[in-house]
């Protein structure tokens, strides 16, 4: 799921900002360089994983949970004139400003759940990375924060993931890479029946199977 939520988000940003950057992509530790041999992709947009801030169970039965996850949308920019100008924007289009960059990456997230099972994006803190003059160029780097949460099932107590030939399923991974692996349970084909009378001995019992996933051969449409 982790990995279906910033592919989304990196694909709506993408679309939605549109010529406002030149870059949306997933996080890869640009800032971890010198900013200043990163200006030349500015304005950007970086996408990464946050954490997980709780899990809570849902129901009383321990098997689902409620995971809240936050990503953070990473903005930056650059201009020549000056620090403030990094931030506001300036009089040319190509001089967007990391604060429309912040506003319009807000606008373009609040609220969507990507088209996947998750709750909608709820907008967080917006923290201050880079904010910086230096003698040639000023620029500005924000941390957009937006949490959601979505459910996980656990494994019954001394299972295992269970075998599967779906690429799609949860476990896919721990049959793809060898890892210890639990049969599935065999599907409920039939339900037995005891109808009691009460006052005549259990011997009278009239015992019957109800076969499940069986149409009556004699049943019009």
């Amino acid at each position: 799921m982790i990995t279906d939520i910033e592919t989304a988000l990196v694909a709506r940003l993408q679309a939605g900002l549109g010529k406002m950057v030149r870059e949306v992509a997933s996080y890869a530790g640009e800032l971890d360089d010198d900013v200043g041999r990163i200006v030349s992709v500015f304005p950007a947009v970086w996408v990464t994983f946050g954490g997980i801030t709780k899990t809570e169970p849902s129901g009383t039965s321990h098997q689902k949970y409620k995971t809240h996850g936050r990503f953070v949308v990473v903005v930056g920019d650059y201009n020549p004139r000056s620090e403030a100008s990094t931030r506001q924007g300036g009089v040319n289009k190509n001089e967007v400003g990391s604060n429309l960059l912040v506003q319009s990456v807000r606008r373009l997230l609040i609220g969507q759940d990507l088209g996947l099972a998750v709750k909608e994006f709820m907008p967080g803190r917006v923290k201050t990375l880079f904010n910086t003059a230096t003698r040639d160029r000023g620029y500005s780097v924000y941390a957009c924060e937006f949490d959601t949460y979505w459910m996980e099932s656990a494994l019954e107590n001394g299972k295992w993931p269970l075998r599967t030939d779906d690429p799609n399923d949860q476990d896919a991974p721990f049959n793809t890479y060898h890892g210890r692996l639990s049969d599935p349970d065999p599907d409920l084909t039939s339900i037995g029946t005891r109808y009691h009378q009460p006052g005549t001995d259990t011997s009278a019992d009239v015992l019957g199977n109800i076969k499940l996933g069986e149409q009556d051969d004699n049943a019009t449409g």
